[in-house]
């Protein structure tokens, strides 16, 4: 059985998207997320998330451990009354706090959402609630971009026709209208490229709570790398990770014990790793960028700090390489 992760990580998603709406926003009419101070794009953490769950779903095949417990249209306090019928519980509210426990120790075990991310699960029969080790910030675009509103013609009304009970009423209406009536106009949202990047953080701390794995943690960063290809739609546009680098925090104390604390609280701050500029930087090559070509992605490793080593995920291999110390 896979052991709990004992070190902290921080972590760089580095994305994009061509010709798509990344991550719309429904109080702007589904419009592209933005600062509107600086017009950069904003991409949510819940949207990076719902990409990961969706990925683990079909890569597990949603069975326990692996099940996801926030699915689409799906009621939450079913699961969360299943873990008090599985626990030996009465499926309802004012549990006592041990019965309680128990069914947020089952979800914890039976859904990889709720020991990665967190849940609140207080709503019907209550099963607590869970601080997830995996938190992820809101991505934002390397530069400004510009939100589109294209119009589009589709060539086909949906109409409901006033009297029509049959497949015949519904001809005989079609038969009698004008072509151009058949017709509508629509809409739809996008930028023509933007570059993004997510920050993410995973606590080791938090993962004794929930039982983290390593095995948990390695479909995690195959999740960010590949959760793109699995999510194709006209919406979306072009949309691919370009790059995962994980910082791992190791220690430097020459006392294995010492060491092993410093690996689970950190050597060195989020933002000295984390902070474009710092370890990582990324610069456009050409004014107005128009794919990932249009930028370098440079690297330093002199600027990692003692204590933490440099991983990043291999595309060509299909999974993590270390960067550094070992090797660059």
């Amino acid at each position: 059985m896979s052991q709990v992760i004992s070190n902290r990580y921080e972590f760089l998603l580095i994305f994009d998207c061509e010709n798509g709406n990344p991550n719309g926003d429904p109080d702007s009419g589904n419009a592209p997320r933005l600062d509107p101070e600086d017009m950069h794009g904003l991409v949510s953490d819940v949207a990076i998330k719902r990409r990961v769950r969706n990925y683990v779903q079909l890569r597990n095949g949603n069975v326990s451990p692996y099940a996801i417990f926030i699915e689409q249209g799906t009621n939450l306090c079913r699961p969360i009354a299943m873990a008090h019928h599985e626990t030996g519980g009465i499926p309802q509210k004012g549990s006592t706090k041990a019965k309680v426990g128990l069914a947020r120790e089952w979800m914890c075990k039976t859904f990889y959402d709720v020991r990665t991310f967190g849940a609140v699960m207080s709503t019907g029969a209550n099963a607590g609630q869970v601080r997830g080790p995996v938190q992820i910030a809101f991505a934002r675009s390397v530069d400004p971009v510009l939100p589109l509103d294209v119009s589009i013609t589709r060539m086909a009304v949906s109409e409901t026709v006033k009297g029509a009970k049959t497949v015949e009423d519904y001809e005989k209406w079609e038969s009698e209208q004008d072509e151009d009536k058949l017709r509508t106009m629509g809409r739809k949202n996008l930028v023509p490229y933007g570059l993004y990047v997510g920050k993410g953080f995973v606590s080791a701390n938090l993962a004794e709570g929930v039982g983290f794995t390593e095995a948990d943690l390695s479909i995690l960063w195959e999740a960010l790398a590949n959760m793109y290809e699995h999510d194709r739609s006209a919406s979306k546009g072009f949309m691919s990770t370009r790059a995962l680098y994980i910082f791992k925090h190791v220690g430097t104390d020459s006392d294995p014990e010492q060491c092993l604390r410093q690996a689970k609280l950190g050597c060195a701050p989020a933002q000295v790793l984390l902070d474009l500029g710092k370890v990582v930087d990324i610069q456009k090559a050409v004014p107005v960028p128009r794919g990932f070509k249009d930028y370098k992605v440079i690297v330093d490793v002199e600027k990692i700090p003692k204590g933490v080593e440099f991983w990043m995920w291999n595309t060509t291999k299909g999974d993590l390489e270390r960067m550094h110390p070992a090797k660059l």
